[in-house]
């Protein structure tokens, strides 16, 4: 029997996000639930009948920051280790860097779904390691 497939919680306020990376997503086997609030994101969260595997997380919403859940979700037993990357057109690196800090993985928009794929596929374990050709600078095998 196969295994059920991941789901992934999209938390964006911008609806063309949503409508881009769900048939992309789920295309490559993923199951998506969107969210365009904290509140709906909490929500989410909250229901033990669909538990989530990864977030991706914008930080700009209309009830609040995304960094304000990131935040409550470290602070949680239950979801301290939930892979988060965090999509953002952030440039303020106070905020970056405390994103990074809090064990969430960044990815500023815009960006390509495919690379969005792999670097998912990458945090959970579901891919190789990415080809020496798209390790960051510095980074050996």
């Amino acid at each position: 029997m196969a295994a059920a497939p991941r789901h992934l919680l999209v938390v964006d306020d911008e609806p063309h996000i949503g409508l881009l990376l769900r048939p992309h997503l789920e295309h490559v086997g993923y199951r998506v639930s969107l969210a365009r609030t904290l509140g709906q994101a909490r929500d989410v969260l909250a229901d033990p009948r669909t538990p989530v595997d990864a977030m991706l997380l914008d930080l700009h919403l209309p009830d609040g920051s995304g960094l304000d859940l990131l935040r409550d979700l470290r602070g949680a037993a239950a979801t301290r280790s939930l892979p988060i990357i965090v999509l953002t057109a952030e440039g303020e690196d106070r905020v970056l860097d405390e994103a990074e800090q809090l064990g969430s993985a960044l990815l500023t928009k815009p960006f390509s779904p495919t690379k969005l794929v792999a670097r998912i596929a990458t945090l959970l374990g579901d891919a190789p390691p990415p080809s020496p050709s798209s390790r960051p600078p510095g980074e050996s095998r």
